[in-house]
Order: C-alpha cells, then structure tokens, then sequence
C-alpha cells in the first residue's frame, strides 16, 4: 500500500500468513497459540532477520484473552454411561468403537478416525493401537479389553482399511463423527449445549482426575506435552 514503511507492510504480511485461521473462527486459545508461535519466531522465522526492520512486525500481532477456565464442558459419569450403552446397542458397530476410542482411550477425534486396522498390533503382551497424533507424534496406546472389543465388532473381518468407517463404507471423518455422537446422545435423552467430540476426550481426563489418578498419570494416559494443558481442561466440570 503506498506510504506504507517495511515494517508495517511486513506486520501485515505476517497477519495474511493465516487467512485459512482466521477464516474458521477458532477458539482464542487456538489463535494465541499460532501469534505465540509467530512472536517467538518459531513461524515466518526470517522476520526476526530483516535488516530494514527495527523490530519483528510479529510484535504487532495481537493476542486474543484466554480464559482461565476450559470452554469445553465434560459429560457427566451418568451421561457418558449413557452414551456408551446407547452406542454399544446401536445396530451400528462403529458407534460403540467411536465411543469407546474417544471416551475410553482418551484419542483425538482426528486421531480416531484417522487409526487404520493396520495399526493394530501387540507390545509386552497387551493390544496396542499405533496413533499418530499432534505434531506427527507416533505412540503405542494400550487397548483396554472394552475398547479391543468394540474396535473388534467394528472391523469385522476386515484387515486393511480405516477402523471407523460412515454409513457410505468410507473412511468416517470428524463431520460423520459428530453427526453419530449427536445421534446417540438424542438416543440416550442426553442433552448438551452442543455435542461434539472433545466432550468424550474432556470425560475421559476428569474421569480419570476424579478417580483420584495423580495429574503427571492422567497427562501421560492423555499425551499432553504441558501438564498445563491437562490442569485446563480439569478446571471445568
């Protein structure tokens, strides 16, 4: 634009490097994680070695207030019970392995619709499923026997291919998820403000807190890379 300096033409290059971001609404958590990531440098790293700029233009870009407390709100043990008895007698198999993976085991919803038979597999005597999580990160989580079973009814006999599949026989994404888990919550007489995935992983953290498994345990069970993240999402119940 005419007039404009370096600096403010590159503070508002480095504001355009999100328009996807800016363009789904995310929660302000997830925008001052991105600006966070941008001011250190870690994001449009060579704004930090412009010559022609007194200072990182990335200083510029304004951090949204984050609240102390987790928007999201866990289900309740009786309202996670429900929900897990509405999917385990669905005519559906995938509705009970989508339950079980999100509530039981704790997986993302991206994580869980992302898992392929294939990863399916055994370490020290016990059923494993290899995730791929945040950050590409690859780990072995142990299947309870409730959630082996469920996953079992939902592959059948089927040895290759994603575990969750959608009423098309096609890979289930977070949509169909959504849709599923909304579903059997009506099915249940489950009433939320709006249900959605993350409520069964946010039950499966407070579950565990409650049950007075230590903080560091249920991080870990959670793969949470800050015990942060794991105390955020306990303080709404």
């Amino acid at each position: 634009m005419p007039g404009e300096g370096p600096q403010a033409a590159s503070a508002a290059s480095t504001c355009r490097a999100l328009p996807a971001l800016a363009a789904r609404s995310p929660p302000p958590a997830t925008i001052d994680g991105v600006a966070a990531s941008i001011r250190a440098g870690h994001v449009l790293p060579n704004l930090r070695h412009r010559p022609d700029l007194e200072h990182s233009p990335a200083e510029y870009v304004r951090r949204p207030h984050v609240p102390l407390e987790s928007p999201t709100l866990g289900l309740s043990h009786l309202q996670f019970e429900a929900i897990l008895t509405a999917g385990r007698h669905s005519a559906n198999p995938n509705d009970f392995a989508l339950v079980a993976m999100l509530g039981l085991l704790g997986l993302r919803v991206f994580e869980a619709t992302g898992s392929n038979v294939q990863a399916l597999g055994e370490a020290r005597g016990h059923r494993v499923l290899t995730v791929h999580g945040k950050g590409d990160k690859t780990a072995l989580v142990p299947l309870p026997p409730a959630v082996g079973r469920a996953i079992d009814q939902a592959i059948a006999e089927r040895t290759v291919g994603p575990i969750l599949l959608n009423r098309y026989g096609r890979r289930m994404d977070r949509h169909a998820a959504t849709r599923r888990l909304r579903a059997l919550a009506r099915s249940a007489n489950v009433t939320t403000a709006r249900m959605h995935p993350h409520m069964l992983r946010h039950t499966f953290v407070t579950t565990m807190l409650d049950a007075g498994v230590d903080l560091r345990d249920v991080q870990i069970a959670a793969r949470h890379a800050d015990p942060r993240t794991t105390a955020f999402m306990a303080s709404a119940t």
